[in-house]
C-alpha cells in the first residue's frame, strides 16, 4: 500500500491522556468511552449527579479537555492549523487533504469551504464544559480541598486556553457569559457579538491567573500533561505578548472593523507600556526558579573522533548558563524533540504532549519510507549561522562552495557527517544539524533489523539520487534539495523492520520565556512594576544578554555584546531571528510573522532552493541556488485577510451578530 494512503491511528486528545485508563488511571473500560462523557451523561445520569461523584467530575473535566486538539500534528495528516504549511519555513508540493494547511498560502481558503480547519464549535463546546465547571465544582462533597483546588485550576485554564485558541486563528470573538445557556435557550438570545482584541486578552489573563492560583507547581509523572502553575503562566505571558505586538497594539488597517458601538476591535493607539506587563509576566516565571534550558553534558575526548568537539574560539567555554564549555550544544538542542530524554527528566518542557508521527513521512528519504515531500526553503536553511557565530551570508565563496568536504567528521558521538556534503553544509551551528536534512545527510536508521542497505543511508536529492521516488507516484521527491531532521531520532526509521522513538512535543518550553522577555525588554521604553506581585522591570541591558546569551551558549554560539544589547534595532533583528531558528518547525513561525506584521514582506518573496533538477553529474548545478515556481505551492501569496483565518459561513449563519474578518468575502 502506498504510504500517502495510509492511515495514521494514533490519537492524542489534549492532556486528558494523561488522565486515562491506558495511562494507569480507572475509569471506564475503555480509552474511547472514557472521553465520551456526553454519551455517558445523557444514558445513565443527569447533569446534577455529575457534581456528587468525584469519578464524574474528573470524567466530565476530561470530556471538556477532549475538545483540545492534538497540537503536535502541524504539517501534514490531521493537522490542526494550516500554521504548519502557511509559514516561510517550507513547502511541501501538494495542496491537498493531506496538505491542507498549503491551500491559505496558495489563497484557495473561502469563507464557504475553510479546508477542514473549523474548530470554532468545538473550542465553544469545550468553554460551554469550562462554564459548568467553574460553576459547579464546589458542590461535589466528595473531593477534598486540595483536589477541588486543582479541578478548578483546569477548569479555568481549559477555559481561558479554548479562548486563547481561538483568538490565535481568527483575532478578537465572542466572549460567552460565565454563566452557562440552558439547554433550551433561543439562538437569538444565545448569538453575542464579538468583544474587542483587548477585552478579549482581557478576559483569558484574568482566567490564566485564576488558573495559577489554583494549580500546583508540579506533577507526579502520572499527571504530567496536565497543566500547572507554570504553564498558565506561560500561556498568559504569551497572550500578552501577541496583544502588546504590532498586529494588535496601534494598528491602523483595521480602523474601519469595528463593534456596533463604534469600538474598534483592534486598538489604534500604540501603548508601549504593554511591553512592560509581557515583561513582568515573563521574569515571574523565571523567578519560579522551576524551568532550564535542556542541556547534556559534554562528552571530553583526547581524539576527536568522538564526543563533544571543541567549541570555536569565539564562544565561551565557561561552564553553562555563562558559556558553553560544559555542554555538547548538538545534543543539548536535540534531545528536546527526539525521544532521548523522557518528559520527566526535562526541565525546559513547561506544556506538552506525546508527539504524534502523522507528520514523519514527509520528512523521510523514500528508501526509509517516506515521500521527502517537505522541502525547507533557502531562506529559512541561510538563517542558520555559521559555527563561529557569523551570519551565512558573511561566510566566504568557499564556505559557501558546492564542493565536497572530502572528509567523514564525528560532529558529536551520534552524529557522522559524510565526506561528500558540501562545504555549505559544513561548519554550521548545531541547531543546523540538529533541525536540517541535507544532500548527503547520513540517516543512522540504528533500530533497522533487516538486510538491505538502509542503516547509516546517505540521501541524496539530484534528479537521479537515491531519494527519488521508488514507487509509481512520480510526485513524491523532495523540492529544494532540504528537509526537516528534527523530530528524527538516530534509531528512527519508517519501515516495518525498524522503529520510531516515541516522541515529546514541547507546546510550551523555557526557551520561549528567555526570549519573550528578553524581547519584551528591548521593546520597553520606560520602567514598569507589577503592582501585585511587586516586580519591576525595564530595559535592562544586563539582564537581556544574560538571557539572550543562554539560549546562544546552549546552542554552541557565541553571546551578544554589551554594544549589540544597547542598540534597539540591532537586538530587534537577532531576537526575530532568534524566534526564527530557535523555534523552527515548532509551529511558532506562522504567528510570529503575523504579530510582528512581517508576513507580507516574508511570504510575498519568491521560493529558493537548490537546483534539484540536476543529476549527480552536474554536482556545481545543483548547488546553485535558484527561484523555483514551477508548482502551484511555490507560488505563495500573502494578502491582508490572512492575518486571520476566516470564520466558516456556517458559523455566521448561526450567530446573526458575528462579523467576518476583515478581506473574507462570500
Amino acid at each position: 500500500m502506498n504510504i500517502r494512503n495510509k492511515t495514521l491511528t494514533r490519537k492524542t486528545v489534549g492532556w486528558a491522556l494523561a488522565l486515562l485508563p491506558c495511562a494507569g488511571m480507572t475509569a471506564l473500560s475503555s480509552c474511547e468511552s472514557f472521553l465520551d462523557i456526553n454519551s455517558y451523561i445523557n444514558d445513565q445520569v443527569t447533569i446534577d449527579s455529575v457534581f456528587t461523584s468525584k469519578t464524574r467530575v474528573l470524567q466530565y473535566i476530561n470530556g471538556a479537555a477532549s475538545f483540545l486538539p492534538d497540537e503536535s500534528k502541524i504539517f501534514s495528516i490531521g493537522s490542526y492549523s494550516p500554521s504548519g504549511l502557511a509559514a516561510d519555513e517550507a513547502i511541501v508540493p501538494w495542496a491537498d487533504w493531506n496538505h491542507r494547511g498549503s491551500y491559505l498560502m496558495v489563497d484557495e481558503v473561502t469563507v464557504n469551504d475553510v479546508k477542514g480547519y473549523d474548530p470554532w464549535e468545538n473550542y465553544y463546546k469545550g468553554i460551554r464544559k469550562a462554564n459548568i465547571l467553574i460553576k459547579r465544582i464546589p458542590e461535589c462533597k466528595e473531593l477534598t480541598d486540595l483536589e477541588r483546588r486543582d479541578y478548578m485550576g483546569r477548569a479555568y485554564f481549559l477555559r481561558a486556553y479554548f479562548y486563547y485558541s481561538l483568538m490565535r486563528l481568527y483575532g478578537p470573538v465572542p466572549i460567552e457569559p460565565d454563566e452557562p445557556y440552558a439547554s433550551d435557550t433561543e439562538a437569538s438570545t444565545a448569538s453575542v457579538e464579538r468583544a474587542s482584541y483587548d477585552d478579549c486578552v482581557e478576559y483569558v489573563c484574568n482566567n490564566f491567573e485564576k488558573a495559577a492560583e489554583y494549580l500546583p507547581v508540579s506533577r507526579e509523572k502520572a499527571y504530567q500533561y496536565v497543566p500547572t502553575q507554570g504553564a498558565a503562566l506561560a500561556f498568559e505571558a504569551r497572550q500578552r505578548l501577541y496583544w502588546a505586538s504590532p498586529l494588535f497594539n496601534g494598528n491602523t488597517y483595521y480602523a474601519d472593523w469595528k463593534r456596533s458601538d463604534g469600538t474598534n476591535f483592534i486598538s489604534q493607539q500604540e501603548d508601549k507600556s504593554r511591553w512592560g506587563k509581557v515583561a513582568a509576566l515573563y521574569k515571574r516565571i523565571i523567578d519560579m526558579n522551576k524551568y532550564a534550558l535542556n542541556t547534556v553534558e559534554k562528552i571530553a575526548t583526547t581524539d576527536h573522533v568522538a564526543g563533544t568537539l571543541p567549541l570555536p574560539s569565539t564562544v565561551s567555554k565557561e561552564p553553562f548558563p555563562n558559556g558553553a564549555g560544559d555542554i555538547d550544544p548538538y545534543k543539548s538542542y536535540k534531545s528536546i524533540f527526539d525521544g532521548s530524554i523522557e518528559p520527566e527528566h526535562n526541565k525546559e518542557l513547561i506544556y506538552f504532549c506525546p508527539r504524534s508521527d502523522a507528520d514523519d513521512w514527509t520528512f523521510y528519504p523514500n528508501p526509509l519510507g517516506g515521500i521527502n515531500g517537505f522541502s525547507v526553503t533557502q531562506d529559512m536553511v541561510d538563517s542558520y549561522r555559521m559555527a563561529d557565530g557569523r551570519q551565512y551570508s558573511e561566510a566566504t565563496d568557499e564556505e559557501k562552495s558546492w564542493r565536497a568536504v572530502g572528509q567523514g567528521k564525528t560532529f558529536s558521538e551520534d552524529y557522522v557527517l559524510a565526506p561528500e556534503r558540501a562545504h555549505r553544509d559544513d561548519n554550521r551551528e548545531p541547531r543546523y544539524y540538529a533541525s536540517i536534512g541535507f544532500n548527503y545527510c547520513v540517516w543512522p536508521c540504528t533500530s533497522y533489523t533487516g538486510t538491505e542497505a538502509k542503516k547509516n543511508f546517505v540521501a541524496t536529492y539530484y534528479k537521479d539520487g537515491n531519494s527519488q521516488p521508488t514507487g509509481t507516484i512520480k510526485v513524491d521527491y523532495n523540492r529544494l534539495g532540504y528537509t526537516c531532521k528534527k523530530y528524527v531520532n538516530q534509531e528512527d526509521i519508517m519501515h516495518w523492520q525498524g522503529s520510531r522513538k516515541p516522541k515529546t512535543y514541547p507546546i510550551m518550553r523555557y526557551a520561549e520565556v528567555l526570549l519573550g522577555y528578553v524581547e519584551a525588554m528591548n521593546e520597553m521604553t520606560e520602567p514598569y512594576t507589577d503592582p501585585v506581585n511587586k516586580i519591576t522591570v525595564s530595559r535592562d541591558v544586563q539582564q537581556m544578554m544574560f538571557y539572550f546569551n543562554q539560549i546562544r551558549y546552549r546552542a554552541g554560539l557565541p553571546g551578544i555584546t554589551t554594544a549589540e544589547a544597547s542598540d534597539y534595532e540591532t537586538m530587534k533583528k537577532l531576537i526575530k531571528q532568534e524566534w526564527k531558528v530557535e523555534f523552527a518547525f515548532e509551529d511558532h513561525r506562522y504567528y510570529d510573522l503575523r504579530r510582528w506584521k512581517d508576513a507580507p514582506d516574508a511570504m510575498n518573496k519568491p521560493v529558493t532552493g537548490l537546483d534539484v533538477s540536476a543529476k549527480m553529474a552536474e554536482r556545481e548545478q545543483f548547488y546553485t541556488v535558484r527561484v523555483w515556481n514551477t508548482e502551484k505551492t511555490m507560488k505563495r501569496v500573502f494578502k491582508n485577510k490572512m492575518y486571520f483565518y476566516p470564520i466558516s459561513k456556517t458559523i455566521l449563519q448561526r450567530n446573526g451578530k458575528l462579523v467576518q474578518n476583515p478581506g473574507w468575502t462570500d
